[in-house]
């Protein structure tokens, strides 16, 4: 080992006596760590004690139920029963009673539904109604037992009470009642004696889809907490699939609701929503796609109302729907708080009767739309119905009125096509002459034409805007009309959804997995007409793109129609085979081309007049054209 390594480890020697000398704690800090040492003893000394001590407790509380459950199984059974009877006092003071017992279930019904109650809540745990069947023929029920749940939830005893644990005593049988004769069935859940309760009272009338229930509470102001001022009413069911396309109906149910002094409202169909609602309420309906069922309060429900929709995917059922709704108490010797149940279809006329505006849940379209088919559709088609006929055949009336409603329209459109095709010479005179032109030239000269022969190129069109809110309207009426489901017409077992001639096994994007035929006959017919307007109009180079669409959205309605109500496309049918027919006889019979040629060749004899907003017009498209081809200087 040379030197330098020699007096490298004698330096590094020195640097570490250095560090542990100068790293050595003092007395005074030797001393705060012996105080550590010694807490840390002490405590872990007393967590000892405490757990030893926790132990004997524990053991000695288990000896001590062995000990009395033993002696429960012992003996005759008065200590067992004694024991039990004070663990239900102090789990339930005075609904101890009401805790236990067996599930009864008292059915009540009328001409037009059958309701199954529980005594276990007092609830309604089932609604079917007599007059429908699912669309594979089985009893059709809103709600069942298992899907649903109604209560009353409360404070008392520094606890709160959930009314569907407990037994409710019925006062009263089944019954069944007929006509205008009503009958009641009343829940009783008594607190400790007869003298105190919460009572639902069932009402039903025989032909009627209401049924009244009325929520009272007698001497319960010392049972319920003093600090209260409500009741807590909630209800929720999952919503069964009864119908064919369960995609319609998904999208069909909602929850509807009304504040007190407002218009009926929704939340959304398509996506899961919840909604606190901060006013009194009046009504919430748990809407499906042909039927309902709805809460009305007789006063209002005081804020706030909670709801929720959630959407259930790959089970029996659709939606699940839930409200959560206040009811006033005023710790009163004797309250009543009446309220009412629709369950039943929507059906228009019957919902309108009721007053509340609950016929507002069937989608008839937005604003105008909805206006025509309550104001026209729906009055045309309740009176067709009136004769018994088949719902196909009375499409076909509805459809064959609404064409003569709209025949001076139809007439303007045709007049309209007679007049640009007999300029169409002309028009194609022009088009050649100005081929090299600049096409704002071009249309100026068109419409120089048109204003000397006296005739208007939007003429044809405003008729046909005219004519579109009654579709509009009649594509919103047809799959929400609860009179076409399950009414068949020649293949269509339902005219309400689709009618499928032919099932592919497979899913086809865009179109789905059947034929519907009475989605063909209505694309057929569509390019049937596009195709004959075309060839009475002449064809026309000026816009091409224009042309194919008209050819091109007949096809992609078809994917979508495939899915949709057969009535609907049985509508369309008529209408566009029946304007067919209408066009044909204007065009052979009632419509003269040559007087019509001479009476155009006169107009442009005449002296034009301008309106100012023609004015107007045209010198916009001289400024136009000057900021597109400026003067050269």
């Amino acid at each position: 080992m040379d030197k330098n390594s020699i007096l490298g480890l004698l330096l590094i020697g020195g640097i570490l006596i250095a560090w542990m000398t100068l790293s050595q704690p003092s007395k005074e800090e030797l001393a705060k760590q012996q105080q550590v040492q010694d807490s840390i003893l002490k405590f872990e000394d007393a967590k000892k004690s405490k757990t030893e001590l926790d132990s004997k407790q524990i053991q000695t509380a288990s000896t001590t139920i062995a000990a009395t459950t033993l002696l429960a199984e012992n003996s005759s059974g008065i200590i067992s029963d004694s024991v039990k009877a004070i663990i239900k006092k102090q789990t339930y003071g005075d609904f101890a009673n009401a805790s236990t017992g067996e599930n009864k279930i008292i059915t009540i019904e009328n001409d037009l539904m059958k309701v199954n109650v529980s005594s276990k809540g007092g609830r309604i745990a089932s609604v079917e109604l007599k007059g429908y069947k699912t669309f594979d023929g089985k009893p059709l029920f809103l709600f069942d037992a298992d899907s649903s749940f109604q209560n009353i939830t409360f404070a008392a005893y520094s606890k709160v009470f959930s009314t569907d644990s407990l037994y409710f005593t019925p006062e009263g049988s089944s019954f069944n009642t007929t006509g205008t004769n009503s009958k009641s069935l009343a829940m009783r859940l008594y607190a400790g004696s007869k003298a105190s309760y919460i009572e639902y009272v069932y009402t039903l009338t025989g032909n009627e889809y209401m049924m009244g229930c009325h929520i009272n509470t007698v001497g319960m102001q010392d049972i319920i907490a003093s600090n209260v001022g409500e009741l807590t009413y909630n209800w929720q069911m999952k919503t069964p699939i009864q119908e064919q396309n369960i995609q319609t109906q998904q999208a069909s149910s909602t929850i509807y609701f009304k504040y007190l002094d407002e218009d009926p409202d929704k939340i959304s169909e398509t996506k899961e929503e919840k909604k606190s609602l901060d006013s009194r309420v009046k009504w919430v309906g748990f809407k499906q796609q042909f039927f309902t069922s709805v809460i009305v309060a007789d006063a209002a429900f005081e804020k706030p109302t909670d709801i929720e929709t959630i959407k259930l995917q790959g089970s029996s059922y659709v939606k699940n729907f839930s409200a959560a709704l206040t009811i006033p108490y005023n710790h009163g010797q004797s309250e009543s708080f009446g309220m009412r149940f629709y369950f039943g279809p929507n059906h228009y006329q019957t919902l309108k009767k009721y007053d509340l505006e609950l016929e507002r849940q069937i989608n008839l379209g937005w604003k105008l739309f909805g206006w025509l088919n309550r104001f026209l559709t729906i009055p045309i088609f309740n009176f067709l119905s009136s004769f018994n006929l088949n719902y196909g055949i009375i499409i076909l009336i509805l459809t064959i009125i609404l064409k003569l409603l709209l025949l001076p329209i139809a007439y303007r459109t045709v007049l309209s096509s007679a007049k640009m095709r007999v300029l169409k010479p002309e028009i194609d005179e022009l088009n050649e002459k100005h081929k090299n032109d600049d096409p704002m030239k071009k249309q100026q000269a068109t419409m120089a034409l048109y204003k000397k022969a006296g005739v208007n190129p939007m003429a044809g069109c405003i008729p046909v805007l005219l004519q579109m809110p009654i579709l509009i309207a009649l594509f919103s009426f047809f799959p929400a009309s609860i009179e076409l489901r399950q009414q068949g017409f020649l293949w269509a077992q339902d005219l309400s959804t689709y009618d499928s001639v032919y099932h592919f096994g497979f899913a086809v994007p865009f179109y789905g997995d059947h034929v519907s035929l009475f989605a063909l006959l209505m694309t057929a017919s569509t390019l049937l007409y596009t195709w004959s307007n075309s060839q009475l109009m002449g064809t026309s180079n000026q816009m091409p793109g224009m042309k194919w669409m008209m050819y091109l959205m007949p096809i992609l309605f078809l994917g979508f129609l495939n899915n949709y109500s057969a009535g609907l496309s049985w509508y369309y049918f008529l209408a566009n085979m029946i304007t067919f027919g209408q066009t044909w006889i204007m065009q052979k019979f009632v419509i003269d081309q040559d007087a019509l040629h001479r009476k155009i060749q006169e107009n442009k004899k005449k002296p034009v007049t301008v309106s100012k907003f023609q004015q107007r017009l045209e010198k916009m498209a001289k400024e136009r054209q000057q900021q597109v081809n400026p003067k050269k200087k």
